[in-house]
């Protein structure tokens, strides 16, 4: 799977500059929040430096290349930014389990949820399970306000 495509995906989903009161991410452009990066000018970011941020401090870190199938990575890059990486290796980790694959749910992205996730025979159907369970997180955050925008994303 390669960063440029899913990079370019995931900042169509997250936008521009935003700084709504009401939403508990706080200040945020391209995705990158202030509460997250508290020395950086959120205002002032570039699409350049989130790019940047999003390789360093999520791409390479967690090594979402190992990923085989396209939908799949995208969506766990995708959710890591929005969630957390641990809540989307969780998600992952928890739609393998669903299927019947033997697999410790720990929130971490290590070599054997890589190959589980790999050699599952129908990368289609755990995507969508995993889908469901983004959606049944988002629910239980109890911001209404939010609630149909992080479900269409989820489903994206």
């Amino acid at each position: 799977m390669a960063f440029a495509d899913a990079v370019e995906r995931l900042l169509v989903a997250e936008g521009g500059y935003t700084n709504d009161p009401d939403d508990r991410g706080g200040e945020t452009n391209y995705g990158i929040s202030k509460r997250s990066y508290p020395d950086l000018d959120i205002k002032s970011l570039t699409r350049v430096q989130a790019i940047e941020i999003y390789r360093r401090d999520w791409w390479d870190k967690y090594g979402y290349d190992r990923l085989s199938y396209e939908s799949l990575g995208d969506k766990v890059f995708s959710l890591a930014v929005n969630m957390g990486a641990t809540w989307a290796h969780t998600l992952l980790q928890a739609a393998l389990k669903d299927l019947g694959v033997d697999l410790e749910v720990d929130g971490r992205f290590g070599p054997e949820t890589v190959q589980k996730a790999n050699t599952y025979r129908h990368p289609d159907v755990l995507v969508m399970v995993m889908k469901c369970g983004v959606v049944a997180y988002y629910r239980s955050l109890r911001q209404p306000r939010f609630l149909a925008g992080w479900v269409r994303r989820a489903m994206a």
